[in-house]
């Protein structure tokens, strides 16, 4: 088959495909650093709209009978009748299921017959096949991701190309028109819906499309913003500001007709509060070629809150001046410093477009012809998506922020939390200046004078830090990051600037009553961490963690001439590593080895945070001789920092075949789980600890 080559975009990599009962559990998100995200579902639908500075999966905007967002194609052979179908694949049987009739989105137009999903992140393929089409269509999405390009990989957009393959003797002419709902202002918890919401057509030189705006949204509001569905079609465009205002479902059946005609659209006045929006894009295909449809989904959301912060709600009228006094949880969002809104987004993005698909295919192709097991290519590559989605953001000032994860309408453990976040690496070796920006609030705004680490941030940053307590694996962990990323940049200005602040936080081991008071290597006293207990005695997850720190601390400090002290971290990792294997290493794994502090006046301040053990004499909620899945977790990010080994390497070696015998499990259905639930019947996974040789604490 022939294809121009003007009319067609590049070859993009596939790592993984799906199909069938996948496609309806299965999303790609779009969007940039820090920018939130639309999904492309795997049967090509629209899903999990996450742009106004909040989580919102499941979330798709309209209602009721009001269309949802979705692509429908028009299209004719010949004299033959013409064809209309929403561009999205089968609906599985559940989903017709409901009270009300079917809760799917658009679940009453024709569909495709069959669907399938390719993707190598950031690229998604979504191939619609069906034998009363006479057209193949892909729905082909992607951001831009750029390794080392913070800027290039942080445009607020979904990119998406509808791709239309005539594979008969006869030419086609088709049609494809995308939708949404000005749903501007609508977010989780609002106390009013949105209003004064109206749409406008706009042409700047090569670009047209729909710009989505509000007038009775505040402007303070954390939804106030606008969308822009735009396209560089150069002709064959037709538009809707608005559907007609009938009763029912009658303003979807009237769109439905008028796309059914002829694929064009006729505009419509509306008063709806959210009014529709539609951009529709005809061609001819010739027979036996291709051609391809381009939209670029853009948006623009400044309001950004502090973690809890709570929308101004004096602002009714929405003018630029109706906040006397700013809103004290404004932080703001860094890409809409960029922007003006979301057409000017589109009008810079569309000139960019080529070259930033051209540099992610280039990165992506390259990374998944590397001779990496699949599953491990797999993972790496498909978790950078989490630095689009709301659990990351960049404040108005640039720096950079996240939360432990998202619930489906809410960020989930506020703070750029150290002891989640040390388990990160992505972040440092793709986006390194990120990385950097963490360790810049981690030690000059989290830090105290006297070394001791918030491992949660407050924001604004000026606000009087109300999250106190420090995490023994959190700061810990924050020392190697910060020795990794002053490795990988290179940048003594870095290093330099945040050195005293990286050392007061390695001595704050050794405060009276800290987590090595006697500084013999070891961490013994209250260590609170990651399992959000306090851990009491030496143990191998906090033991690894020191270990790595120390060892560190001791590279810089003799890099910047610290002698004395590099000496002593080196005196110190030396004593401690053969503590611990002697004393905690039982054949198989490392334990830990439970020493109660007596009574709270033997902790220092500030090393509880309130989840753990209360009876200070017989501590629950101890590992003891349990074998913990991570409890090598320092050795491991030593290794990345090429730190070396920092216990025995056949003793660590035999400890990672021990958690694989003890923890793996190939299935759920005969274990028994008090707690939260990741893996459940035929599923495969690891347990976070077992107890292959007993004596496990009645309340481990």
């Amino acid at each position: 088959m022939n294809h121009k080559r003007s009319t067609v975009g590049p070859v993009w990599p596939v790592l993984k495909s799906y199909a069938g009962d996948h496609l309806a559990r299965i999303a790609l998100p779009l969007g940039g650093i820090g920018t939130g995200t639309v999904s492309l579902g795997g049967r090509g639908d629209w899903r999990d709209w996450e742009i106004m500075n909040t989580p919102r999966k499941g979330f798709v905007p309209g209602g009721g009978f009001q269309a949802r967002p979705a692509a429908v194609l028009w299209c004719r052979s010949g004299r033959a009748a013409a064809v209309t179908r929403l561009v999205e694949g089968p609906l599985e049987a559940h989903e017709y299921e409901g009270a009300n009739g079917s809760p799917a989105p658009n679940q009453g137009w024709p569909r495709f017959a069959s669907a399938t999903f390719h993707t190598a992140y950031p690229f998604g393929e979504v191939r619609l096949r069906d034998d009363a089409v006479p057209v193949r269509v892909t729905v082909r999405a992607f951001n831009p991701l750029v390794p080392g390009d913070v800027a290039a990989s942080s445009w607020p957009l979904a990119a998406v190309t509808y791709r239309l393959e005539n594979p008969t003797r006869r030419a086609v002419t088709a049609a494809v028109c995308m939708s949404l709902p000005n749903y501007i202002g609508s977010v989780p918890g609002e106390t009013a819906p949105p209003k004064g919401n109206r749409n406008r057509y706009r042409v700047s030189g090569p670009v047209r499309g729909v710009v989505l705006e509000s007038r009775g949204v505040s402007r303070a509001h954390s939804g106030w913003g606008t969308i822009a569905l735009s396209t560089t079609a150069r002709a064959g465009v037709s538009y809707r500001t608005g559907w007609a205002d009938l009763s029912w479902g009658n303003s979807v059946l009237e769109f439905h007709d008028d796309v059914a005609a002829d694929g064009a659209l006729r505009n419509h006045a509306t008063k709806a509060a959210q009014p529709m929006a539609s951009l529709a894009v005809r061609v001819t295909v010739p027979a036996g070629a291709t051609r391809d449809i381009p939209f670029l989904l853009t948006w623009h959301f400044p309001n950004r809150l502090a973690w809890h912060g709570k929308d101004a709600t004096n602002c009714a009228d929405g003018g630029s001046d109706c906040c006397a006094s700013p809103n004290p949880d404004w932080v703001g969002n860094h890409y809409t410093t960029r922007f003006r809104d979301a057409w000017e987004v589109a009008q810079r993005a569309w000139r960019e477009m080529p070259a930033l698909e051209r540099r992610t295919v280039a990165f992506v192709r390259a990374f998944c012809a590397s001779d990496a097991p699949a599953v491990i290519k797999e993972a790496a590559l498909f978790n950078l998506s989490t630095l689009r989605s709301q659990t990351c953001f960049r404040t108005a000032d640039g720096r950079f922020f996240g939360w432990e994860g998202c619930g489906d309408n809410a960020g989930c453990c506020h703070g750029s939390c150290t002891h989640v976040w040390n388990y990160e690496q992505g972040l440092g070796f793709v986006f390194g200046e990120l990385s950097r920006s963490l360790a810049e609030v981690a030690f000059a705004h989290g830090t105290d004078a006297r070394g001791k680490m918030r491992f949660r941030i407050d924001l604004p940053l000026n606000r009087p830090a109300g999250f106190q307590a420090a995490a023994a694996d959190g700061q810990m962990g924050a020392i190697l990051r910060f020795y990794r990323d002053w490795q990988l940049s290179g940048d003594e200005t870095f290093l330099q600037a945040h050195w005293p602040k990286v050392r007061k936080a390695l001595e704050f081991c050794w405060i009276p009553k800290g987590w090595d008071a006697d500084q013999d290597g070891v961490m013994e006293g209250c260590q609170h961490n990651t399992m959000d207990v306090e851990y009491y005695g030496p143990n191998p997850q906090m033991g690894t963690w020191y270990l790595g720190a120390l060892r560190a601390g001791e590279e810089m400090a003799r890099h910047l001439g610290e002698a004395e002290l590099a000496a002593k971290c080196r005196r110190l990792f030396e004593r401690g590593r053969r503590w611990l294997d002697a004393q905690l290493f039982n054949g198989e794994y490392y334990e830990h080895h439970v020493i109660p502090p007596g009574r709270r006046a033997n902790i220092a301040p500030d090393l509880i945070a309130g989840m753990g053990a209360k009876n200070w004499r017989d501590p629950d909620l101890q590992l003891g001789p349990g074998c913990l899945v991570d409890q090598l977790v320092g050795q491991w990010f030593a290794a990345v920092c090429g730190l070396g080994y920092l216990l025995p390497p056949g003793h660590v070696k035999q400890t990672l075949r021990s958690i694989k015998r003890h923890n793996w499990r190939v299935e759920f259905r005969t274990h028994f789980n008090h707690l939260r639930g990741y893996a459940l019947g035929d599923e495969a996974g690891l347990l976070m600890a077992t107890y292959p040789r007993g004596r496990r604490p009645a309340r481990p």
